[in-house]
């Protein structure tokens, strides 16, 4: 049973514009025609009501969200990058490097992007003006946010063991469960 997991998340680049000009038989000076990029992948957490516990994060584990596609002649955009889904159970706590709380997810199917993806850059289409009719530049892509995230999940219990002391209580529990509680007589 895990209850906390650290992890490392990093969002997908922003893809590059393109540097493209339109050449056809008879227009040989067509102009700029280079596409924007896609933008990269975001990493988002959604509450799932079926899972229990973390178990399937491993330990510093990475999760990287893809990243965004270039853009290319004849005025074709790049395609925006996948985004990475993590599914934790519901009542899991979200919590960065310094142990500030950025979202608590209580409520089934509720989302927190983690991690937002880069923007794509521009195409040389976009920086021709009257002025600057060709010109040869395009923007490249930004870099993703990236980030190393604590999760810890709230518990509610199922059942509750009360008594006096040295009623029985972790006795009991050491027997009809796997766990390791210490007894003694207090």
């Amino acid at each position: 049973f895990h209850d906390r997991v650290r992890i490392h998340v990093e969002a997908g680049r922003g893809g590059d514009g393109a540097i493209s000009f339109r050449r056809e038989k008879f227009v040989p000076k067509g102009g700029p025609d280079g596409g924007d990029a896609g933008e990269g992948g975001d990493v988002v957490l959604v509450a799932d009501r079926d899972l229990r516990d973390l178990s399937k994060f491993r330990p510093n584990q990475r999760f990287r969200a893809q990243r965004g596609a270039s853009g290319r002649g004849a005025n074709r955009h790049g395609a925006d990058g996948a985004d990475v889904e993590l599914r934790v159970p519901v009542g899991t706590q979200v919590l960065d490097d310094d142990g500030q709380l950025i979202a608590d997810l209580a409520r089934p199917e509720s989302r927190v992007v983690v991690a937002r993806g880069g923007a794509g850059g521009r195409g040389n289409r976009r920086f021709a003006g009257p002025t600057r009719q060709t010109p040869r530049f395009a923007e490249t892509g930004l870099p993703g946010e990236e980030a190393t995230l604590e999760l810890r999940l709230k518990l509610l219990a199922d059942a509750a063991l009360v008594g006096l002391p040295n009623a029985g209580k972790s006795s009991l529990l050491r027997r009809l469960s796997n766990a390791k509680p210490k007894v003694a007589d207090y």
